[in-house]
């Protein structure tokens, strides 16, 4: 089986530590099938002289090709309007890379969207293009964020219904698309793995030697992008109530983003930030915390909480999206509401005095490989071709 991935989300030249759920899948998948990816970038008139203040223009020098994980992949540029195009993203995105994929008609068996929109629709156009059929996989803020717009919503329930299947990685999602159209019976769900062989429990005081954190302290562990609706500025605001009531706990917040400088006005001492980090160093920082906090305002199935139970590592986590399926049991983690700093407070304090066996916590929450989850993908992705119902 010949697969196309169309998708914005996935590693550059540019940006190499982008979107590791997205390369761990479709890697996995390339050793199963024949993938090919058309991981678009962004781009505009004179995008590289905008490069100081434009991330389109900081893509612009990014090859053509590059070889990643093992994949071949293109990188064709999609003509964008800053600012004002979000609800022509679909159709330009589709129009940009039309001539990409014509090039390899009678080369594809299937085409896959990953991210609901713009990529997800414009799969479905470009499928239509090579009378094949398109399967769509959502991920989390591309249906509880961008769908949600007006513009982007209308193209969602004309075009997604129209995909062979589409992927969902919890249930909070799958139930998304049936509010935009799509036919329950064209859903499948399809979780994402874990690196088994790199996240799992391992020696705490070892992981703060070797990162230099002190290892009389207890360690709240913040893992992704630093943006607003990660719930960030609420973590810091937490953690800030947190240290003025005791003094041996530190915060480590792995990432960047926009909302850096907030968090640094808002969190007080106590705080480190060491910026992106490679996802092969994750996992260190990961067995080195106490316990986990993703304060997000809305996930899919967060693969930052599926990591840090892997490592065996209690989370605190709101209860949002896909992540009360992950948080199952008070022995694994507890939730909070969303942009409520205070109760984000009181958890982290009663999860860095908990005591736990992190084999057990590893073992109540133990999921399949990014090879079980590729190997999901692919029969998914059989079953489109195929035209079953």
């Amino acid at each position: 089986m010949r697969v196309l991935a169309i998708t914005q989300i996935f590693p550059s030249a540019a940006e190499p530590l982008s979107a590791p759920f997205n390369r761990l899948q479709l890697a996995a998948l390339g050793r199963l099938v024949d993938v090919e990816v058309l991981a678009s970038l962004p781009w505009f008139p004179g995008a590289r002289l905008a490069s100081r203040w434009s991330a389109a223009g900081r893509r612009d020098a990014v090859p053509r090709h590059e070889v990643v994980d093992g994949l071949s992949v293109t990188h064709p540029r999609v003509l964008y309007v800053p600012r004002v195009g979000r609800s022509l993203s679909a159709g330009l995105y589709a129009a940009s890379v039309a001539r990409e994929v014509l090039r390899r008609r009678g080369r594809v068996d299937v085409v896959l969207g990953t991210w609901a929109y713009p990529d997800g629709c414009a799969a479905i156009l470009l499928a239509g293009l090579l009378r094949v059929p398109a399967v769509v996989k959502l991920h989390g803020s591309d249906m509880n964020v961008v769908a949600r717009l007006r513009g982007p919503r209308a193209q969602l329930r004309a075009l997604l219904p129209r995909a062979a299947r589409v992927v969902a990685v919890s249930r909070a999602l799958a139930d998304e698309a049936i509010a935009l159209g799509v036919a329950p019976d064209r859903i499948r769900m399809v979780q994402n793995g874990v690196d088994t062989a790199r996240f799992l429990p391992a020696d705490r005081a070892a992981a703060r030697a070797e990162l230099g954190l002190d290892p009389g302290r207890r360690v709240v562990l913040y893992v992704g992008h630093l943006k607003e609706t990660k719930g960030v500025v609420d973590l810091a605001r937490a953690f800030a109530e947190l240290a003025s009531a005791r003094g041996d706990t530190d915060l480590v917040v792995v990432g960047d983003g926009e909302a850096r400088a907030r968090m640094v006005d808002v969190g007080g001492a106590g705080m480190r930030l060491v910026g992106a980090r490679p996802h092969d160093e994750v996992a260190r920082w990961m067995a080195a915390a106490d316990v986990v906090a993703l304060p997000s305002w809305n996930e899919g199935t967060p693969n930052a909480v599926i990591e840090a139970l892997a490592c065996g590592r209690r989370v605190v986590a709101t209860s949002v999206g896909g992540v009360p399926d992950l948080i199952a049991s008070p022995l694994v983690g507890e939730l909070v509401p969303p942009r409520d700093p205070s109760a984000l407070a009181a958890a982290l304090a009663r999860a860095v005095d908990q005591d736990y066996d992190a084999r057990e916590v590893a073992g109540a929450a133990s999921r399949g490989s990014w090879a079980d989850s590729a190997e999901k993908l692919r029969a998914v992705l059989e079953e489109a071709r195929g035209g079953g119902a």
